[in-house]
């Protein structure tokens, strides 16, 4: 993704993370006409940092998960969860006004590189 790529919440304001201008269905940011394209650019920065930030965040919470799993004798592999996980996801995309195939896409890339890791420690 390009990094002045607008980000599609659409949501108004519900759908803003720390303060993130909501692009209306035309595409134009939300006062963009006082924004320079450096600082449309600094705040793509600052959402990918976040984006990063709970990327690991998530990554220590499925570790921990891992631990529980190996200490109880429980198998890798929660299809239940998988897809529970999944349908929240969807739901998230749809409720931000984002592409779901894309929020699915991400969503199976984490929980096959937990898995990959969880399988790893065994």
């Amino acid at each position: 993704m390009a990094d002045d790529d607008a980000d599609r919440r659409g949501a108004g304001e519900a759908g803003n993370v720390s303060g993130a201008r909501s692009v209306s269905e035309a595409g134009s940011v939300s006062g963009a006409e006082e924004m320079s394209l450096d600082e449309l650019r600094a705040e793509i920065e600052s959402i990918d940092r976040e984006i990063v930030e709970l990327i690991a965040q998530r990554t220590y919470v499925a570790e921990t998960i891992a631990g529980v799993k190996r200490e109880r004798g429980l198998p890798t592999v929660d299809e239940g969860q998988e897809d529970r996980v999944m349908e929240r996801a969807g739901e998230n995309a749809a409720h931000f006004d984002v592409d779901g195939n894309l929020v699915k896409a991400i969503f199976r890339l984490l929980i096959e590189l937990n898995k990959v890791e969880q399988r790893e420690r065994r």
